[in-house]
């Protein structure tokens, strides 16, 4: 049973990165998934979230505009493009899948956890 985040990196204020989650050995395509996202010193903070559809979306204040989720779940797979990036966007991201199918932006709502991907976004 595996989440896997990947595409973070080191971008600059502006930039563009594009996040992947992949799940293995555990069904995806009938819950909600959702990203988190953690920086030094600080609580985590909920980013997105979809339905098990893709029908529904939910984005954190802080994202709205320039964050996008969506899903596709033919590859059991999870995307959140994030564009403009700025400095405040800088943490180490995890993506979770919901306990059901309904989207949460509450990290109880979420059993199974990736093991996160760094996003740097330099000044």
């Amino acid at each position: 049973v595996q989440l896997q985040a990947s595409g973070g990196g080191l971008v600059q204020i502006g930039g563009s990165l594009r996040l992947s989650c992949a799940a293995s050995g555990l069904t995806f395509s009938a819950y909600a998934v959702g990203w988190f996202r953690q920086a030094p010193g600080k609580e985590r903070e909920f980013v997105s979230a979809i339905s098990w559809s893709g029908g529904s979306t939910y984005y954190g204040d802080s994202v709205k505009g320039r964050f996008t989720i969506s899903r596709d779940n033919a590859k059991n797979t999870v995307y959140l493009q994030m564009n403009s990036l700025e400095p405040e966007d800088t943490a180490v991201y995890y993506c979770a899948r919901a306990k059901s199918s309904r989207i949460s932006g509450d990290y109880t709502g979420y059993d199974y956890w990736g093991q996160g991907t760094q996003v740097t976004v330099s000044s």
